[in-house]
């Protein structure tokens, strides 16, 4: 699908997602430090565990009004939150309202986020959506490519300048929303507002998702991406400790008298971005070579190929072999970011598809608050056995994909098989 047959919402938000993306990978990475600092470590590692939490809840009642108020009233409360937050950081005096409106970034980021997917999904022909998603995904990661680095710089050194920036953006962007996005809500949805108070809105969502979960193939689906989502933080986690505590420092080449050593914190620091750099440059061709494949394959062999990538990082400490270890993992995780955005807007029907968006977000947070686990594990065992954990992990995530699939009804089944027969 050719940018010049994007729906205008596509294009304002394409560009306004990228931008945000690059603001917040300036900021993000260092927010730990930078709560060490003021708190003490023990009290950060603490705090820092109550934000996806927040965000969780955020995600759940952010699909929930895009469903019954509409995409845009969600994603203008999310872009308006993180502009108040933004501005209050800047403005604030004391570090515990800093930490306030850290939550509210990622409060505000969680009510956004299902509406915007469930927009794209509305705007897209079916047959579109992987490339579309791709899309989005390249430009959320050019961010996170350079942000870090951009960040190492004005984080530390112009950080209120970079707080008024990121308020300016995220003010920009909310506007740029009033303005020129137009609804995009499905008229089968049931648009019918409830007259309760909180609690009896608070009742209503309990009830709405409820009957989500009860979808035993869509429940089965969170467990599994659970599973894959433990494996993909290790990224950030145990990789991390794993190439700190066992990569010596060694020699990358050496040619006449030119020599290139790595310390093992520098061996991270390529692997993070030989990670960020594929991801940018090949999500949209990987996307699009698998684009005939099934949902199922392409799942299954994105656990796969990043549980295999990652226990080979445990077989050695060589430089070279980490790195094309990393390669492997890396095409594990980038062939699979498209695919869960595409399989949920096909299989969520339309008047729930912003809950469906949002729930589906539960396999991030919850990953995101288990994969810790991996730290635990390496106080107990050895590093071959903690990176055979996280594969078994993607194992069981690929044989749970394989069920999931066998219970989705003949109809989607069918209906897929359709869409692929129209595309040869």
């Amino acid at each position: 699908m050719y940018w010049s047959k994007w729906d205008l919402n596509l294009k304002i938000r394409l560009i306004g997602d990228s931008l945000f993306s690059m603001f917040f990978w300036m900021y993000f990475p260092f927010m730990m430090l930078f709560f060490s600092d003021a708190f003490g470590k023990s009290i950060a590692s603490m705090l820092m565990a109550v934000p996806p939490l927040i965000s969780l809840l955020g995600s759940l009642f952010g699909g929930y009004l895009s469903d019954r108020w509409g995409r845009r009233p969600a994603m203008l409360l999310g872009a308006f939150l993180q502009t108040s937050m933004f501005a209050g950081f800047a403005l604030s005096s004391s570090h515990w309202l800093d930490y306030l409106a850290y939550i509210g970034l990622g409060l505000g980021g969680a009510i956004y986020t299902p509406g915007s997917s469930a927009m794209v999904a509305d705007v897209t022909p079916e047959k579109d959506r992987r490339m579309v998603f791709a899309t989005f995904v390249t430009g959320r990661n050019i961010g996170a490519v350079f942000g870090p680095a951009l960040g190492s710089v004005f984080f530390f050194q112009y950080r209120n300048g970079l707080l008024w920036a990121c308020t300016t953006i995220t003010l920009l962007y909310f506007i740029a929303i009033l303005v020129w996005i137009r609804e995009t809500l499905p008229s089968s949805a049931d648009t019918k507002r409830s007259e309760s108070k909180f609690l009896g809105i608070l009742k209503e969502q309990a009830q709405s998702y409820g009957v989500i979960f009860r979808d035993k193939a869509f429940a089965l689906y969170i467990v599994a991406g659970i599973l894959v989502t433990l494996a993909f933080m290790q990224l950030d986690m145990y990789l991390a400790l794993y190439v700190k505590e066992n990569v010596p420092t060694q020699t990358l080449f050496a040619f006449s008298h030119l020599t290139l050593s790595l310390s093992s914190a520098q061996v991270f620091g390529w692997m993070l971005g030989l990670n960020g750099l594929l991801f940018v440059l090949c999500v949209m061709p990987v996307t699009k070579w698998f684009e005939k494949w099934p949902e199922r394959n392409v799942l299954i062999l994105s656990s796969l190929l990043f549980g295999a990538g990652m226990f080979m990082i445990g077989l050695t400490t060589y430089v070279w072999l980490l790195f094309l270890f990393t390669i492997v993992f890396t095409f594990g995780e980038l062939s699979r970011s498209p695919v869960t955005d595409s399989f949920i807007s096909k299989y969520a029907p339309d008047h729930a598809r912003g809950q469906y968006m949002g729930a589906a977000n539960l396999q991030f947070y919850v990953g995101r608050l288990i994969a810790p686990a991996t730290i635990f594990l390496s106080s107990w065992f050895s590093p071959l056995m903690v990176f055979g954990f996280i594969f078994l992990a993607t194992i069981v995530s690929s044989i749970l994909y394989v069920q999931v699939f066998k219970m989705i009804s003949v109809d989607y089944g069918k209906k897929e098989a359709a869409m692929l027969s129209d595309e040869r």
